[in-house]
Formats: structure tokens, C-alpha cells, sequence
């Protein structure tokens, strides 16, 4: 294996993470790393366990002076986002993730990263491995498909696990401790499709929106960046030329904003240059309002082929679910300043033979707020003849008053840097709130290096805050006697 990150502090770490990122490990797709995990446990001959859902538990007692030490659980989630620029070629069920260095950031080729939460994965290895960090008994909870769903969280057997602090690695900027985070849940809503010949006068053009930012649905959402989903719905309501709609696809995974959408159309020939003017007006609007947030916004029209299009009824349904679909902020919170208290994000528009479905990742620190959120979805599925349905629903983590950990990890901090933490809540969801329901008396707090454009292939890492946190976390550790 080439080494990129070989000569980076701390070693080990870098070590790991670069181990781990030859490693295909996009949700759904766990298996060899988790059999990684296992193997890495018994070369050490540590305890492991290996659940049906993939999920690793390793476990390292405590070092002399910390035996009576309450028990640490560091954990992080072993999958990862896959996302890539189109012109690049990769498949993320077999390539490694190619890493490069520019500056104090690694990066990848055109990818995402997978720091989001491969970092977390490679500090909890570096403290196993290491015989010189001082600690209480640790158990390394390694969690599977995080990101589509916590369905390894929701499966875990609670009861496998002893420890009375939860660490979880998987924040993404240094300085801030999070106490919270919002629930949320996947909608689903599906318009069946009816058809109709392509009328023999007509041409079909494919327009592609591209050149957006995306990001994470979660923490990004506040930056109020384009969705390419639903601002195609937009363009496609503004169209002022007679058009049957052929077919709309867009993003590819409901927890990411999309940055890309393509809608295939056919219009009259002699209407082809009506239509290029027309898009090219619509484009000066989009570019003047997103110019400070997707600057690189471009629409292009093609040529394209098609030998059926959706009847009007269909094409109507359709536009109206793209443009009048809930997505964006939906309320702030009023406790926490600056704080997103709910939302949903139009991740994914796809066409199938018959179908076109609309997933989106609903997000709540109040459980009745997105309860509401789905039941609009809901009351605009029913509408149009459309069918939802809401899966893979996680609970918020709701903020615990006078917290032994959070006062342990805020007095470290201090001595450490001089400097006072911010403590926070995170409308992204993380697996706290899933994990206390399961260990009750437990406390959870969660921490982690500067990461930046997470769940896009501009995703970067900062090698000295990796460097500061895993020092921080050690001394952390290292306070608990």
C-alpha cells in the first residue's frame, strides 16, 4: 500500500485512517471493515464483539490507578457517505479512497473523504493500540449504517456494553462540545406513472443543473445552499415554452443536499431556440440569487433520446411535488441561538420504470415538529395520488442538566488551551440519543477535529486539529482517576 499520510502526528492515527480508507465502506457495504475491526481486536487479543448487524464492540480494561474508574465507551460509526464529482471514476464498492495533502487538509480525488467518521474509527485504534495512554476500563463501540438510517444503533443489544460515559467521535469541530442533537427520519413518497407516445415532431433535451455546493442536510442546512431537486422543479415550472416531461433524476443520497439534477423533456422543434433563451434567462436569475452561496451554478442543455413521455396528469403531479415539497429550514430554535430546531432536505429524485420517488431526511429536536413536517409531506402525497411512507426514525438527543462528563470535559479543555469550550447542540443526528434509550445512567457527550464540506467530494480534514483533539481526548481519559 502507498503511504500518503506516513510522516503526519499522531502516527498512529494517521496510520489507521489511512488503513481504513483502502477499505470500501459506503452504508450497506460493511462487512470487510467490520471484519477489519474484529481482526484488528484479536491481533491484540482484546475482547470483540461482532453483532448480526455488523456493529464492533472492542474492549481494553482499565490501566493500573483507574480500575475503579466509571467505564468509557468511545465510539464512532464505521460507514461512510459516498459521493462523487461526475467526471470522476471510482467505485466505491471496490476502490480505495485515493488521499491527498494540500496544506495543513487532506483530501481525497474527487471523493468524499469518509473523515466523517473514519477519524473517530482511527483514534478509538490508536488508543487500543497504544500501551503508553492511561484510561478506565474502554469499550470501542464501532457502529454500522449511520448514515442511511442508525440502523446498527436502533439494533444494538445495550446490554453488551457497561460503560457510564459515552465519548462519541463523530462532531466535527474543534473546541465545541455537543450535549444535543436533533431526531429525525427518511419520507418516502411515490407518484406512479402513466405514459404516453412521444409525438414524432418533437425533440428531447436533456437539461443538467450542476456547479452547486450541496453538503450535509444537517449541519449545512443553516448555509441556505440550492437544492438541485427542488430548484429543478423551479426551473421546470418557469419554462415558458409547451413541453412533455420525460423523466427527472437527481442526488443520490437523501442525508446529502443535492448538488446535481437532470431533467429530460421534449418540446417542438421549432421551439428549441425559444427554449435555450428562455433557460438562459432563468439561469441569470438563479445565478444572481445563489450567488452567494452556489456561485458556480450552470445550466446546460443537450441533446438526449427518449421513446415515451409521462401524460400531462403525471408531468403536473410531478412539478408540483418538486416545487411545493416541504425542504429547507423549517423553524429555529428559540433557546439556542442560531440553532436549527427543524428541517428537511429533498436528497433524492428518481425516476423508475412506472415511478418516480422523492426521499427526503426530516430532521427535529422537537419530536412533535417533525411529526408535523411528515404529516405535510403526507397531506401533499395524498393529494396527488401519491403514496409515503416514513422509515428509520431516530430520537433526538435531549440535553442533560449538571452532567458529570460535560463538567470532566470542560475543566480539561480549560487547563489544556486556556480557553473555554463552546457547548453546543447540532442539528446533524448522532447516535447519543439511540444509545442513552438503550443504556440508562449513562452520559454522553461528543467531540471531534475541524472537518470541512462533509457528504460532498470537496470533504477535508484538518491534520493539526486531528492532532489536538486526539491530545485532548487522551488527557480527557486521562482525568477520569
Amino acid at each position: 500500500m502507498t503511504t500518503v499520510l506516513n510522516n503526519l502526528n499522531p502516527s498512529l492515527v494517521f496510520k489507521y485512517f489511512e488503513e481504513i480508507s483502502q477499505i470500501p465502506r459506503g452504508s450497506y457495504n460493511e462487512e470487510q471493515i467490520s471484519n477489519y475491526l474484529y481482526n484488528f481486536a484479536k491481533n491484540l487479543n482484546l475482547e470483540v464483539i461482532q453483532d448480526e448487524h455488523l456493529n464492533i464492540i472492542i474492549k481494553k480494561p482499565a490501566t493500573a490507578g483507574y480500575e475503579n474508574c466509571p467505564g468509557v465507551i468511545l465510539q464512532g460509526h464505521m460507514d461512510m457517505v459516498c459521493e462523487k464529482n461526475k467526471d470522476v471514476k471510482h467505485d466505491f464498492e471496490k476502490d480505495p479512497i485515493k488521499l491527498k495533502i494540500v496544506d495543513d487538509m487532506i483530501y481525497a480525488d474527487g471523493t468524499t473523504l469518509g473523515a466523517d467518521n473514519g477519524i473517530a474509527v482511527a483514534m478509538s485504534l490508536a488508543i487500543l493500540a497504544s500501551n503508553d495512554v492511561s484510561h478506565p476500563s474502554l469499550e470501542v463501540l464501532i457502529t454500522s449504517n449511520e448514515e442511511s438510517g442508525m440502523t446498527g444503533a436502533t439494533g444494538l443489544d445495550g446490554g453488551l456494553l457497561n460503560g457510564k460515559y459515552i465519548i462519541n467521535l463523530d462532531s466535527e469541530e474543534e473546541g465545541y462540545l455537543l450535549v444535543s442533537c436533533a431526531g429525525g427520519n427518511r419520507s418516502y413518497v411515490t407518484l406512479p406513472l402513466t405514459y404516453k407516445p412521444i409525438d414524432e415532431n418533437k425533440e428531447v433535451l436533456l437539461i443538467e443543473l450542476k456547479g452547486l455546493l450541496g453538503g450535509h442536510s444537517g449541519a449545512d442546512i443553516i448555509k441556505q445552499r440550492a437544492n438541485s431537486n427542488v430548484t429543478m422543479g423551479r426551473i421546470l415550472n418557469l419554462l415558458d415554452v409547451d413541453y412533455d416531461l420525460v423523466e427527472i433524476n437527481g442526488g443520490s443520497k437523501n442525508n446529502a443536499i443535492p448538488r446535481e439534477c437532470e431533467a429530460k423533456i421534449a418540446i417542438d422543434k421549432n421551439q428549441v431556440d425559444t427554449l435555450k433563451n428562455n433557460i438562459s434567462e432563468i439561469e441569470k436569475i438563479l445565478k444572481h440569487e445563489f450567488k452567494s452561496t452556489d456561485s458556480g451554478l450552470e445550466i446546460i442543455v443537450k441533446e438526449a433520446t427518449a421513446d415515451k413521455v409521462l401524460n400531462d396528469d403525471c408531468k403536473t403531479k410531478a412539478i408540483l411535488l418538486l416545487n411545493l415539497m416541504p425542504n429547507g429550514i423549517q423553524s429555529m430554535s428559540m433557546d439556542i441561538e442560531g440553532l436549527v430546531e427543524s428541517s428537511t432536505n429533498l436528497g433524492v429524485v428518481k425516476t423508475t420504470e412506472g415511478k418516480i420517488s422523492f426521499e427526503s431526511a426530516v430532521r427535529s429536536s422537537v419530536a412533535t415538529l417533525r411529526e408535523n413536517i411528515n404529516n405535510k409531506i403526507k397531506l401533499l402525497a395524498d393529494s396527488v395520488g401519491a403514496n409515503f411512507e416514513s422509515t428509520d426514525g431516530y430520537p433526538a438527543w435531549e440535553y442533560a442538566k449538571d452532567s458529570k462528563l460535560e463538567q470532566l470535559c470542560v475543566d480539561v479543555y480549560e487547563k489544556l488551551t486556556g480557553k473555554k469550550p463552546v457547548i453546543t447542540a447540532i442539528h446533524a443526528g448522532l447516535e447519543c440519543g439511540l444509545l442513552l434509550d438503550k443504556m440508562p445512567g449513562c452520559e454522553a457527550i461528543s467531540m471531534g477535529p475541524d472537518m470541512f464540506e462533509v457528504h460532498t467530494p470537496n470533504e477535508h480534514l484538518s491534520i493539526s486539529s486531528v492532532k489536538n483533539v486526539y491530545e485532548y481526548l487522551l488527557e480527557v481519559l486521562k482525568a477520569m482517576n
